[in-house]
């Protein structure tokens, strides 16, 4: 059994992939910090899966810890890295605090490894800024970035692009995902954000349920037909499948080359006040929301160009909006009941 490290794998999209990896019949190994997760999860993983993880506290950016780490797990045959701070409006006011992490962490890992691993790194459409042309495909040309954040994911892929030309045992898939949303269908895990929600969902959600106050639509002035920003919402049980798609695409050697990039989305876009809507549609709930102004960071609308991914990765998203809310929506009420 062909055994996967997965880091930050308590995390949102993290955890999912694990079950992924576990239903696909692989081994999984996670490490994580809880810096920005639960360990709790880690039980709730066990009950979606029947078995306990076999799991390890380690911050990635501690290099002789991870260097230690990889020299005792001879087994591992592929890594899946998530593990990154992930918030835009959080990066504009604490740059360093992501430039320290997300590089570290990276650096440290590949090294570790000797620069012989296949890996899949978590990457992001932020990559893309605001796209001249929509959908966007993986050759558009990559802008400079409106967040740190968004900075720390192109420079990491500049990172690893140029390690592997010169590096030919490090293969890499850089996975460009959009925005994950929704949660596992038996509502055991889903998205925990710490403190107040940065992204739109878990704040619906938790809004909803009388956890938080009105929404907050950023801006309604954008050049979209309902005035508000548009993103390509993809839900994380299909996002962590192409994950899996990507590991067997390395271990089976049809790489065009040992660097790739695919966008993961559905390939059309949704504004903030459409999703608003289909969580009312499709949960029976009524949401209390006001106009504010537009947000530091955010780009007007951007979706993806998905022909790539089901062309070579033979992936394309299945679920739709109102599964999304619907499965987001069961999460927090299980939350509700089963506080973390």
């Amino acid at each position: 059994m062909a055994k996967i490290l997965v880091t930050g794998g308590t995390g949102f999209i993290g955890s999912h992939t694990v079950v992924e990896l576990h239903n696909a019949g692989y081994g999984v190994v996670i490490v994580d910090d809880f810096s920005n997760s639960n360990p709790k999860i880690l039980t709730q993983l066990e009950k979606i899966t029947g078995k306990k993880p076999e799991f390890y506290e380690l911050d990635l950016c501690d290099e002789a810890k991870v260097n230690d780490f990889v020299k005792k797990h001879t087994d591992i045959s592929g890594v899946i890295h998530f593990a990154a701070f992930k918030a835009v409006g959080e990066s504009v006011q604490q740059p360093l605090k992501y430039y320290r992490n997300n590089f570290y962490s990276l650096i440290n890992l590949i090294t570790a490894f000797n620069q012989k691993v296949n890996l899949v790194f978590s990457s992001s459409c932020t990559v893309y800024g605001q796209p001249d042309v929509l959908p966007v495909t993986e050759d558009a040309p990559v802008k400079k970035a409106e967040s740190p954040y968004g900075n720390t994911k192109q420079i990491a892929e500049e990172i690893l692009q140029e390690t592997c030309a010169v590096t030919p045992s490090l293969k890499v898939t850089s996975l460009r995902y959009f925005n994950p949303v929704g949660a596992h269908h038996t509502a055991l895990i889903g998205e925990l954000p710490i403190g107040v929600p940065q992204n739109l969902v878990p704040f619906i959600t938790q809004s909803a349920i009388g956890k938080r106050g009105p929404i907050t639509v950023y801006g309604d002035d954008y050049s979209t037909p309902d005035g508000s920003a548009i993103r390509d919402y993809i839900h994380v049980v299909d996002l962590a499948k192409a994950h899996v798609a990507a590991i067997q695409r390395l271990e089976s050697e049809k790489a065009s080359s040992n660097y790739e990039v695919f966008n993961l989305g559905t390939g059309k876009g949704s504004s903030v006040l459409e999703i608003i809507h289909a969580f009312e549609k499709s949960t029976g709930e009524k949401l209390n929301y006001t106009i504010g102004a537009r947000r530091e960071g955010d780009i007007e609308q951007v979706w993806g160009n998905v022909e790539k991914s089901a062309r070579d990765l033979g992936w394309k998203a299945e679920l739709d909006i109102d599964e999304m809310m619907r499965s987001a929506w069961n999460w927090e009420k299980y939350l509700k009941d089963n506080p973390f």
